[in-house]
């Protein structure tokens, strides 16, 4: 019997999760932590991955230790201190900022299909990873990372193309990762064998 279904999430163990959503056939790897986070069909991240205020979209690869919105604190004020907002932790007679945690909602990251985000990788909030980009192992991504990119480094930035920009249009037109389940599965050989020039002349 497979160990994903369509039916639940596959929780490893320790995993927190608050406010989330999972479509089918995705898995949370051991001691993550969710917060406000919407993962798509097929998705998964591995363990003790950090994501909060996210929308995740199909066949979402997240390696090990990956951030994703990571939470801030207010620069602009006369302390950084989250005594501020988390202030009930401090004395019996106050509340939290409400406003602040919903400003900190507010700032989705915004996850393509089919994207690889590496090891201890890290995205900043209100950043949008294009279908089909890759973050590298360590990279801190401050910025929009367009479809079919491959960026590195602290700040991120692009290193080459994953496809050629004629083959990720063709690619995006094909949004394969809308198919069905049995779809998926007929076309598994040719998933596993073929180029993308050859997938696409095939299905298109």
């Amino acid at each position: 019997m497979t160990r994903l279904t369509p039916d639940s999430p596959y929780l490893h163990p320790d995993v927190e999760h608050q406010n989330c959503t999972f479509g089918r056939f995705c898995e949370i790897g051991r001691g993550s932590r969710l917060q406000n986070a919407d993962f798509d069909d097929y998705s998964y991240c591995d363990r003790y991955s950090d994501i909060a205020n996210a929308r995740i979209g199909k066949f979402s690869n997240i390696a090990s230790f990956v951030r994703i919105g990571a939470s801030d604190h207010p620069m602009n004020r006369a302390s950084l201190h989250h005594f501020l907002y988390r202030s009930p932790d401090y004395w019996d007679d106050t509340e939290v900022d409400h406003l602040w945690f919903e400003k900190r909602a507010s700032r989705l990251v915004t996850i393509g299909h089919d994207t690889w985000i590496g090891h201890n990788a890290q995205i900043k909030p209100e950043v949008t990873l294009g279908h089909g980009a890759i973050v590298a192992s360590g990279a801190i991504v401050t910025k929009d990372v367009a479809p079919f990119t491959i960026v590195a480094g602290v700040p991120a930035s692009p290193m080459r193309e994953r496809v050629s920009p004629k083959l990720a249009e063709r690619l995006l037109s094909l949004s394969w990762w809308d198919w069905t389940h049995d779809t998926l599965r007929d076309a598994l050989i040719d998933f596993r064998t073929l180029t993308v020039e050859q997938f696409l002349e095939k299905y298109e």
